[in-house]
């Protein structure tokens, strides 16, 4: 991951709401971000400020209020922190972290024919 796009937890909240929301103001983040925990509006301002300095989103400025966008795509946060768990977390094994994700948290019907397909894909190759 780039050294410039390594977002914090906190950067990666917004993110998520960013990614669902497609575009967003600072009040819009605020008021879902306000919803599972209490955080000023300035802090969640400031925080969007800094990221758009770190480059993880921009900010279109044509309009009275700013509207951010997200800047590192939500596949590729994925990717690069995934790659990152299963080396530090698990070793290198991805069989490890796929135990660990399905002794722990139960998958729905949807989710468990996703992973059978996936299986058998990666067996045809």
């Amino acid at each position: 991951m780039s050294k410039l796009l390594k977002p914090t937890e906190s950067e990666l909240e917004i993110l998520s709401i960013l990614w669902e929301k497609g575009t967003a103001t600072v009040r819009e983040v605020h008021e879902v971000v306000n919803k599972t925990k209490d955080v000023g509006y300035t802090t969640t301002l400031k925080l969007m400020q800094i990221m758009n300095e770190k480059g993880l989103v921009t900010r279109n400025e044509t309009a009275k209020t700013h509207i951010y966008i997200p800047s590192l795509q939500k596949e590729k946060a994925q990717e690069q922190f995934l790659g990152k768990m299963i080396q530090t977390l698990f070793s290198g094994s991805t069989s490890q972290l796929v135990l660990q994700a399905l002794g722990n948290h139960q998958p729905s019907e949807q989710d468990l024919n996703e992973i059978k397909s996936m299986i058998e894909k990666l067996e045809r190759k």
